[in-house]
């Protein structure tokens, strides 16, 4: 009963299928005949519509997952992004260390030099020294806490010497910052020079690297800009 049931089968599925050179005898399957299709030739109508279908044993799978397209902007997302040119009434502070002046002096008139040129006002801005790194975050923690200021950029140089100490403070002045900014909901922004030596800071003070104040405030400037006008 299976064997005319199946070949039953077979012969309606044959007779819906154009055949190419019919039959072939392989002496591998003792003769048997087995059917080879021009799978070019098959009806669009037999198409599998299944995600696994087997044929005669072959087994074809189709992938569920719809095609991946690159990401392209549409009317119907909205992009967030803080200017740099809408900038009236926005307030900074400054939090600066005077350990290491030399530098911190330099990457604070990088910064205040930035603001001018994107029209902050220099009552608009307020430096708070601290003496060093280290006590950065929580100064920048307190000001975020008082609800005047817009964002809060921390300045400060640590360099390397021959102790542990400098990865002690530079850990803790990175987390100190990052801590400030969670808590108090204002962005603080990260402007602590890691050094290797003095020649690194200097490069990077208006040496041959630029100042990293002045870059570090057109962040603030930024961020700013995006919490006042899109998250608030």
């Amino acid at each position: 009963m299976a064997a005319a049931s199946a070949s039953a089968s077979t012969q309606c599925f044959n007779s819906r299928l154009p055949l190419t050179d019919n039959y072939h005898s392989d002496p591998r399957h003792g003769g048997s005949s087995i059917l080879r299709l021009q799978l070019s030739q098959i009806p669009k109508s037999l198409s599998l519509s299944s995600s696994s279908s087997s044929i005669g044993g072959a087994i074809e799978r189709k992938d569920h997952h719809p095609q991946r397209s690159s990401f392209a902007r549409t009317a119907a997302v909205r992009h967030l992004v803080g200017s740099v040119t809408t900038t009236q009434g926005l307030r900074f502070a400054v939090v600066v260390a005077r350990f290491n002046e030399i530098i911190t002096k330099q990457l604070l008139e990088g910064a205040l030099a930035t603001f001018k040129n994107y029209s902050i006002k220099e009552e608009d801005i307020d430096v708070v020294w601290v003496p060093g790194s280290f006590e950065i975050g929580v100064a920048a923690q307190r000001l975020g806490s008082l609800g005047r200021y817009h964002a809060i950029l921390c300045i400060g140089a640590v360099i390397r010497g021959d102790t542990t100490h400098y990865d002690a403070v530079a850990n803790s002045a990175a987390s100190g910052v990052l801590s400030a900014g969670l808590k108090s909901g204002v962005p603080c922004i990260f402007g602590v020079l890691t050094c290797d030596n003095m020649e690194q800071a200097l490069n990077r003070a208006g040496g041959k690297s630029g100042n990293k104040g002045a870059e570090t405030a057109l962040t603030a400037i930024e961020m700013a800009s995006l919490f006042e006008h899109h998250l608030k």
